[in-house]
């Protein structure tokens, strides 16, 4: 047992891989051949909780030192005298495989090795030294309530600013033609994003981006695609410059939108918050060049609502924050203010993560169109909606028609979008947990198609397997 309550099984273990590839890798790793001197024992050095330590034989003369802190605040930590860029490495996994199986791969120790625990301790005093600044702020001690007032007006006159100018810069996009646009590179719209950039409007430099992929990208309906990137472009440059008059709520949602986004502290200071049971439904991480992005998608047991929590690392570093998939967790979220919360953040947990005993509700494809329709009622720039699938089985591609989930009533089916069908081992993947049989799956329900994250096969509920 450890510290979240119970040994991680193996499913958990994998769903906290950055990407297949670490899977892989982790997994021939997790047997006790390439260890030594490995151990778990409860931490002495002030953290609290379970530590799991080892050292791994690599290609060179010293094996890489690895240890594993269970009990970290934001979930499982990690530290590896490899040089993967990535969080966990393979050799995090594959310790931590080795322990899940269970048996004396990884026997119980009185403490972590001098190494192990001197990453440790240097961990404990950073988060004392953070959890102090944030005490201080709090108090209202060194905070300069004026000059944070002056500091937002400031920016607020940059990002108008950034805004009108970009409404010109559209303006003569439609007057000049589109017809030009793919031809002219990406320089225009790289100077354009710049720009945005130093308005201190990352919201539209990101959606500059997106519209110089679909000019770049080609096909026969390019063009129709970045005219309706400009229809949403304007539309949002619109409600910013005019955010005054917009009810609150949606006013929240332009204001995020266009890069105004709100401290995680002050979030949880403001409030409410929405306690409840929330099942870990999927976990993955994107990784833009600049920034690792990760999402985890969570399920309120008894609200029946759906959160995102995002959190993020510098370029090829995976954030810390991460949860065990198929686990219930006792906690707090707060929502931001937006007329269709989804985006959350995480405050006090209230107790260790427990295995759920059942997978959320689902509905058809239908339901899940409507769920996504209602959305961007609320929300015109939402890319896509949260949503589980009953039963459906997975239908692979066939010549022009691609992948899709279709409905065990046979009533209709749901195509598989793009961020979906690039990922082919996970479409395969959940065509062999279905072996044809309908079954339960998570993702996203987008104006692209449905995107799977997670599902749940009849043979194993309610542990879901990530895709």
């Amino acid at each position: 047992m450890n510290a979240q309550g119970e040994r991680l099984t193996v499913e958990q273990v994998l769903a906290l891989a950055p990407d297949a590839a670490s899977r892989a890798a982790g997994t021939r790793l997790a047997v006790p051949g390439p260890w030594s001197g490995t151990g778990a024992g409860t931490c002495g050095t002030g953290t609290g909780g379970r530590v799991l330590w080892g050292e791994c034989k690599g290609s060179g003369g010293r094996p890489y030192r690895t240890v594993v802190a269970l009990a970290h605040g934001d979930g499982p930590a990690y530290q590896c005298s490899c040089p993967s860029r990535k969080f966990p490495c393979k050799h995090a996994l594959g310790l931590l495989l080795l322990w899940a199986e269970g048996g004396d791969a990884v026997p119980e120790g009185a403490g972590p090795p001098e190494w192990a625990a001197s990453w440790l301790d240097r961990r404990r005093q950073r988060a004392e030294e953070a959890t102090s600044g944030r005490a201080v702020d709090a108090t209202g001690g060194p905070a300069d309530p004026a000059a944070a007032r002056r500091r937002a007006e400031r920016r607020a006159a940059r990002m108008t600013s950034g805004a009108t100018e970009l409404e010109q810069r559209l303006t003569d996009l439609m007057r000049g033609g589109l017809a030009g646009v793919r031809d002219a590179g990406y320089g225009q719209w790289d100077e354009t994003a710049a720009r945005m950039v130093d308005a201190q409007a990352p919201g539209l430099a990101a959606r500059v981006r997106d519209m110089a992929s679909v000019a770049g990208a080609g096909g026969g309906d390019w063009a129709a695609r970045l005219l309706e990137e400009c229809a949403l472009l304007h539309a949002l440059n619109q409600g910013f410059l005019r955010v005054g008059e917009l009810p609150e709520p949606l006013a929240a949602t332009v204001r995020s939108r266009v890069g105004l986004t709100s401290d995680a502290a002050a979030v949880l200071a403001a409030g409410p918050l929405v306690r409840d049971h929330w099942l870990v439904l999927a976990q993955r991480d994107s990784d833009d060049g600049r920034l690792t992005t990760r999402r985890i998608w969570l399920y309120g047991r008894g609200t029946g609502r759906m959160a995102l929590l995002l959190s993020y690392g510098a370029a090829g570093r995976a954030p810390e924050l991460s949860l065990p998939v198929g686990m219930s967790v006792d906690a707090d979220l707060a929502f931001p203010p937006a007329a269709r919360p989804l985006r959350a953040v995480l405050g006090t947990r209230h107790a260790a993560p427990v295995a759920c005993p059942e997978p959320p509700p689902g509905g058809d494809a239908a339901a899940a169109l409507r769920a996504y329709g209602e959305a961007v009622r609320d929300d015109p720039w939402l890319e896509a909606w949260p949503v589980v699938l009953a039963e459906v089985t997975p239908v692979p591609g066939d010549g022009e028609l691609g992948w899709q989930l279709a409905d065990a009533s046979g009533g209709s089916a749901l195509p598989v979008g793009p961020r979906g069908s690039g990922d082919s081992l996970g479409l395969w993947r959940l065509a062999s947990l279905s072996g044809g049989a309908p079954l339960r799956v998570f993702g996203e329900c987008g104006h692209a198609g449905f995107t799977p994250l997670a599902a749940w096969a009849p043979a194993q509920l309610p542990t879901p397997v990530p895709l």
